[in-house]
């Protein structure tokens, strides 16, 4: 009895120990739920212990310091909390070693002339990427959908001219398709293959830029200004410089031009994203629409009443082509059966001729003959004159014998 009565003992105070245990557990997850503090002091040192597991013990340092700039606005990049400002330009060189001795000095010359001619610093930058064709892919199909829809506007032209019976006009239309249609194909073989030769990962592009800075100490005090203020004033003189640079460039006949706010984002982009660039493209992100914070689709129903637009359409267009056609194979059928019918009368009417022939003399069985056949022609009023005059003499000179018998 005593064993069982110790047990009793050890197993109450298992349970009091196991119950108090619980109580303080939920009065520390309460008390930090009410002490944001507490879990953002935890959370930063459960990130600096994992930051000095996996970097040595560096600290972790915030994703726009790594960036090493502030923002890009207006064709600027703002660096070191707006101390400094940043223009591309981005420059088309040419080709030296196909030139002459005497293009080749002058471009020297040009070139010598714009390092005398420098007053602040500039950078030289060159980047290499794979060649980016998906601009020109999509102009030449918007080039080539344009084309099919002229064809096919064309083509019913041509087939309201061919209904109308206006061989000239028919023939011009289907001189202009069948030209449209070469450029049609041909258009449709260049994108397929400037297409293909995009999937070329090996096919390279190399761009060279200027960099061109601009400090906003240089402008002196500025604790009177507002920050608007203080980029306008560095963007004039940085535009002012970029303008310079771009002049003198050109006595050594390299073109330029800056680079805009979206152009510069690329730039960085592809600087930073070397091996992923190529497989997210910033200009198909920003299509995409990718950085927009919201929704900018159609509608559901007004998808649907464009499409159900666009099947009426195609229906009516159809219909109209169908009864063309059957209207216009109605009327030949109606056009042989009239013609039909003549040559039957024509043919009654010759065998009732026939018939009476007995009746008739030789020229009056003749003349009716051709005037059933239609082969009589229209005599001018001349030649009518011409008979008619010999019969009027006849008819006096028959009516004064007349006259004659009479006073005898």
């Amino acid at each position: 009895m005593e064993i069982i009565d110790i047990l009793n003992i050890i197993l109450v105070v298992l349970v009091f120990i196991i119950f108090a245990l619980v109580i303080i557990y939920l009065a520390v997850v309460y008390r930090n739920r009410n002490n944001p503090k507490s879990n953002e002091k935890g959370t930063a040192a459960s990130s600096s212990e994992y930051t000095s597991s996996v970097a040595g013990g560096l600290p972790k340092e915030a994703i726009t310091k790594f960036m090493e700039f502030d923002e890009i606005k207006d064709n600027m990049i703002i660096r070191k909390n707006r101390a400094q400002y940043i223009m591309i330009l981005q420059c088309q060189g040419v080709n030296y070693d196909l030139m002459s001795e005497e293009e080749k000095i002058a471009v020297e010359q040009g070139f010598v002339q714009f390092l005398n001619t420098l007053r602040f610093p500039i950078q030289l930058y060159v980047q290499t990427r794979s060649l980016n064709l998906k601009d020109i892919i999509d102009g030449y199909k918007d080039r080539v959908r344009n084309l099919r829809t002229d064809v096919e506007n064309l083509q019913a032209k041509m087939q309201e001219a061919k209904l109308q019976k206006n061989n000239n006009l028919y023939e011009r239309l289907r001189y202009e398709v069948r030209r449209k249609e070469n450029v049609l194909e041909y258009g449709a073989d260049i994108a397929e293959y400037i297409g293909r030769m995009s999937l070329n990962k090996n096919v390279l592009q190399q761009k060279t830029y200027v960099i061109v800075s601009y400090y906003a100490a240089e402008n002196g005090s500025l604790a009177n200004y507002s920050k608007e203020e203080i980029d306008d004033m560095c963007f004039q003189e940085l535009f002012t410089r970029s303008q310079s640079v771009m002049r003198s460039l050109a006595a050594s006949e390299v073109t330029g031009k800056i680079l805009n706010s979206e152009e510069l984002a690329e730039l960085l982009y592809i600087a930073y994203n070397r091996d992923d660039s190529e497989l997210l493209q910033l200009s198909k992100a920003l299509d995409a629409q990718y950085d927009s914070l919201y929704n900018t689709a159609k509608d559901v129903l007004k998808k649907k009443e464009e499409r159900l637009e666009e099947q009426i359409n195609a229906e009516a267009v159809e219909l109209a082509t169908n009864s063309i056609v059957a209207a216009d194979q109605r009327r030949e059928r109606e056009l042989e059966n009239e013609a039909r019918k003549k040559a039957k009368v024509k043919e009654k009417a010759l065998e009732l001729v026939e018939e009476y022939k007995t009746q008739m003399d030789e020229d009056l069985y003749e003349r009716t003959k051709d005037e059933i056949n239609g082969n009589v022609e229209e005599l001018d009023d001349d030649e009518d004159e011409e008979i008619e005059e010999p019969q009027k003499k006849k008819r006096g000179r028959k009516k004064k014998t007349e006259a004659e018998t009479q006073t005898a």
